[in-house]
């Protein structure tokens, strides 16, 4: 638990915020929870492009070793075991968040939402069903924000660091939309001589603005969407989400701000904002307190698996 809470602590300030705001036993095993998934992006993103095929099947026998119940002596792997025993976390998900590394170290092209969409479900939405199994839902209906929640979450990181991922030799922006937008060879120009290493081609700066504005209004449904499971959560953790869901979305509106330039350095909020946004977020709990006094019921570890497809792409 005490290496968890340090990765926590360390590699995301916004998720640490939130996290603060959860009971001590909830905020230990969220805590673990982001910590294997950092170690498993770490494992993809931290070696070269050659070593990345075989660091994605040393994620996959890891994980045969965490349902198998053997110790490994690592702390995070067996932290994570531990968690997804006592929180019956379906393999699936985890499984599925490891096919999203694989799609990384593939290099992967995005042809159309739809593509990039399964993408988030499986980097970012399976971990919104994870926290499920470990804050507990009222309603299994909420399963569904659950994964809008981290769609849209998704789909923000992915505009606000699109010229950190063309660094990296990465596009993210789905095809079609670029060419919407007016960039429609943008990958071919990733795909050559140089890679990753050239510098954003400042002739493409301007569609790839109109291209993120299009992803981010995606996101804002889904996140308008995921605010309706926010209920189904025991209270003290639909404070915390909803402080990492109102922190998230102010990313796309710092983005927002400058014209839905990407490509003008790193979109941040502030401390203090954060701060503010989880205010709002304590005002909209506060509100939310008289129906679920009309509703009691505990909050239950979700029986049902949720796998990609329209039910999880759909919006109400």
């Amino acid at each position: 638990m005490r290496a968890a809470r340090q990765v926590l602590a360390a590699r995301s300030k916004s998720f640490a915020l939130a996290a603060r705001l959860l009971p001590s036993g909830q905020r230990d095993r969220a805590a673990v929870v982001y910590a294997w998934c950092r170690r498993t992006d770490d494992a993809v993103d931290g070696v070269g492009p050659d070593a990345r095929a075989g660091a994605v099947e040393r994620l996959r026998g890891e994980l045969d070793a965490i349902y198998r119940g053997v110790v490994t002596g690592d702390p995070v792997l067996d932290a994570f075991a531990e968690v997804a025993a006592a929180c019956r976390i379906p393999r699936h998900y985890p499984s599925e968040l490891i096919a999203g590394m694989d799609m990384d170290a593939r290099g992967e092209r995005y042809r159309d939402m739809d593509q990039l969409l399964h993408y988030c479900y499986r980097v970012a939405g399976t971990v919104g069903l994870m926290m499920c199994h470990v804050l507990g839902l009222r309603d299994e209906r909420a399963l569904v924000p659950a994964v809008h929640l981290g769609l849209a979450m998704q789909l923000t990181n992915i505009c606000r660091d699109v010229h950190e991922d063309w660094l990296l030799g990465r596009l993210y922006l789905p095809a079609d939309v670029l060419a919407r937008a007016g960039a429609r060879n943008l990958a071919e120009e990733l795909a050559g001589d140089g890679g990753g290493a050239r510098p954003f081609p400042a002739g493409a700066r301007r569609a790839v603005a109109v291209a993120v504005e299009e992803i981010l209004a995606h996101a804002d449904r889904y996140y308008r969407s995921a605010d309706r499971g926010m209920a189904a959560l025991p209270w003290r953790a639909s404070l915390a989400v909803r402080t990492a869901r109102l922190v998230y979305a102010a990313i796309g509106g710092r983005l927002a701000e400058r014209g839905f330039d990407a490509i003008a350095g790193r979109a941040v909020v502030p401390g203090l904002a954060k701060l503010a946004l989880a205010g709002r977020a304590g005002a909209a709990a506060i509100g939310e307190l008289p129906a679920r006094a009309a509703h009691p019921a505990g909050a239950r570890i979700p029986r049902r698996q949720l796998e990609f497809g329209p039910e999880v792409t759909c919006l109400p």
